[in-house]
């Protein structure tokens, strides 16, 4: 009785699998922008239609069956040797492979939620013995053909083939079914519109398990593996696409793909449609300016300060642009940051009290012992040295020397640590490290880059990105709702304040960058900036904030090839980054960013950046932690010889008419030959 009265509750309201075959269509779902305009309607193709069997070419039945299930016409509904075989792949060889059927596939896409559940496990498979019972194999695998998504609004091979090729399905060649059949294990993961590279590798994975079944010849699969896809949709119908497909993958991820694309889902969105229309333009227009300098694309991320609201994602100049891959979104996606990730390395050196803003660096050809390797010796862009700098300026010109000297005394585990707090999750191992880190040597994501100086703009803390909102089912249950929460302190907000003084001081970067450069804001004078251009030049980026927003711009080529010399700090995505910053502070009050308690404003000497002796020093104002503010004066004791119309150290005893002694309080260099650190004064 016990067991029978299981049996009864489990089932009590199990789908009758007579569903599978009754056309109950999805009610679609809508994403609207923070003002409530639709950007993108999420929906079952209601024009789906059957299509039999025999109008499906055999390869796109061969192709799903190899990469979802080979031993279809020999198993009951369950594949024992597939569940075996995929949870080796899984854990020995590392290759994810479920061990589903095409009947338990069905069944779960068709009948039950999302939700993994002992439950709903047996719940799976009761129905997967039932559908067998009731269905024929060619029934069975014709309905997971019709029925299984393929992405998004796309349900079936049919709307599949039109919705990603603008094509009947029985007009697919091998490259194009071998594409289709790979979705299903995964449509936003392998989202040809989201991330065409995963699509593609995912599509060699099918045309790979085809050849090894004997479907096709080496030669088919080497050839359709060549072949250029071409990926359809209309500009109609979707607005902002990179954020839009940005949020459907994370609601998917929360929902589930059924309740997202049946649901009727009403979902208010951070974005900010004008604005991100008028980024798009901006992104668009600049990358054109570029061509000629082989820049083929940009991409821009806009976002609220203290919220982490998304306001604008433009993760190409053009997402239908299929000549430059327009669909790959590089505000997700991975690259080198340049010169943009200096500022979360001084910081750490400025918390830690290893240096001040106004200690002085020897700005000059330095060469680093690298243990078990060879020296590492770092250029300065256009190889131009500017010897004694202090930090204001060593960061402001963005200076690589100073910037690798104070890598070195921060020390890669704590610097690691420090960025992966502020928001840089690409960076956890030190060890997979050395010093050209600072220089941009670590791949990062633009979203990522935006959380960190975000952290910078908001006084010390961090603020995770936002893109929802708000969301309600379709009888106006709210499912979710914004509301604002601190986030975590990840910088002291003195150390934020003085780095943010720093990016903002026009006469800090005017050596190299000029006075009154595309990185100042016209009426607003403390807008905080860090440009980036990796040594390679195939990244470039600007990135900018106020208390308010940050903006992050990014030209480059989505294939990893070189940009021009001419692509430099103020070129290459300044102009972008000035635009949309000039539209953000558009008629808006001018900020400045609050000063602490904690931080301290003194006079201190250019030469040593300690309190100036009582005499013999030109001196300026700087700002200092409370803990860590000079508290005595100090003598011109520390010399190095330079050369006077160069401001270049040169070594002792070399024949230099123009060779003097001059004053040195230089961090992170060493004594000898070059620098004395602790001698008397020497004169001419």
């Amino acid at each position: 009785m016990l067991v029978i009265a299981v049996i009864v509750w489990i089932t009590r309201d199990i789908p009758n699998p007579s569903k599978l075959s009754s056309g109950d269509f999805p009610e679609s779902s809508q994403v609207l922008d923070r003002n409530g305009k639709l950007i993108y309607e999420i929906y079952t193709d209601k024009r789906r239609q059957e299509v039999e069997l025999e109008s499906i070419p055999e390869k796109l039945v061969l192709a799903t069956l190899a990469i979802e299930d080979a031993g279809f016409y020999g198993h009951f509904g369950f594949d024992v040797k597939g569940i075996i075989r995929g949870l080796y792949r899984t854990i020995v060889e590392r290759r994810l492979q479920g061990g589903s059927t095409l009947t338990q596939q069905l069944v779960k896409n068709a009948l039950l939620s999302p939700e993994r559940t002992l439950l709903r496990k047996i719940k799976e498979a009761i129905l997967t013995v039932a559908t067998e019972l009731m269905y024929s194999k060619k029934e069975i695998l014709t309905m997971y053909l019709n029925q299984t998504p393929y992405g998004g609004t796309l349900w079936g091979v049919k709307a599949a083939a039109r919705g990603i090729f603008n094509k009947e399905v029985s007009g697919l060649d091998l490259a194009e079914v071998a594409l289709l059949a790979g979705l299903p294990g995964s449509p936003t993961r392998y989202s040809p519109f989201a991330h065409p590279d995963a699509a593609k590798n995912r599509q060699e994975m099918v045309l790979a398990r085809m050849e090894e079944l004997k479907f096709i010849t080496a030669t088919e699969r080497q050839a359709a593996v060549a072949e250029k896809l071409n990926y359809y949709i209309k500009k109609d119908k979707v607005l902002a696409p990179h954020f839009v497909f940005y949020v459907k993958e994370k609601l998917i991820d929360k929902y589930g793909l059924k309740k997202v694309t049946e649901g009727g889902l009403k979902v208010w969105t951070t974005l900010d449609l004008d604005l991100q229309n008028y980024v798009q333009t901006q992104v668009a227009t600049e990358v054109g300016k570029l061509n000629k300098y082989n820049v083929t694309n940009g991409a821009a991320l806009v976002t609220e300060s203290k919220s982490g609201q998304i306001l604008s994602m433009v993760g190409s100049k053009d997402y239908f642009d299929s000549e430059i891959e327009g669909k790959y979104n590089v505000v997700t996606a991975l690259r080198q940051p340049g010169s943009a990730i200096k500022p979360l390395n001084y910081a750490v050196g400025i918390e830690t009290g290893k240096v001040t803003a106004a200690s002085i660096f020897n700005d000059a050809e330095t060469c680093f012992e690298v243990e078990n390797q060879r020296s590492y010796c770092p250029i300065n862009y256009g190889n131009k040295y500017y010897g004694l700098q202090n930090l204001r300026h060593a960061l402001g010109n963005s200076l690589n020397i100073p910037a690798v000297k104070m890598l070195k005394i921060n020390g890669l585990r704590e610097f690691v640590a420090s960025a992966s707090a502020t928001g840089i999750s690409t960076f956890s191992n030190p060890d997979d490290f050395g010093l050209s880190l600072t220089l941009g040597g670590g791949e990062v994501y633009m979203t990522d880059m935006s959380v960190a100086f975000g952290a910078l703009a908001n006084m010390g803390v961090l603020q995770p990105l936002t893109s929802i909102l708000k969301i309600t089912d379709k009888n106006d249950k709210v499912l979710e709702e914004y509301k604002y929460i601190p986030g975590k302190r990840v910088i002291s907000s003195e150390t934020a304040f003085i780095i943010s003084k720093i990016l903002s001081d026009d006469g800090a970067r005017s050596m190299v960058f000029g006075s009154g450069s595309m990185l100042n804001i016209k009426k607003h004078p403390e807008v905080a900036v860090k440009t980036g251009t990796t040594n390679d030049l195939r990244d470039n980026w600007t990135i900018g904030y106020t208390p308010d927003y940050v903006a992050v711009t990014w030209v480059g080529n989505n294939d990893n090839s070189r940009m021009s010399g001419v692509v430099s700090g103020t070129s290459g995505a300044a102009p972008i980054w000035n635009k949309i910053m000039t539209k953000l502070l558009e008629d808006k009050l001018i900020k400045h960013f609050a000063k602490p308690e904690g931080v301290i404003g003194a006079t201190v000497c250019n030469l040593t950046g300690q309190l100036p002796p009582d005499e013999g020093c030109d001196s300026y104002y700087e700002y200092f932690k409370k803990e860590f503010l000079p508290d005595k004066k100090v003598p011109l004791r520390n010399t190095i010889l330079i050369d006077k119309t160069t401001g270049q150290p040169i070594k002792k005893g070399e024949n230099n008419p123009n060779a003097q002694w001059q004053e040195h309080a230089a961090v992170g260099d060493v004594t000898g030959e070059w620098v004395c650190l602790d001698c008397p004064q020497i004169n001419d």
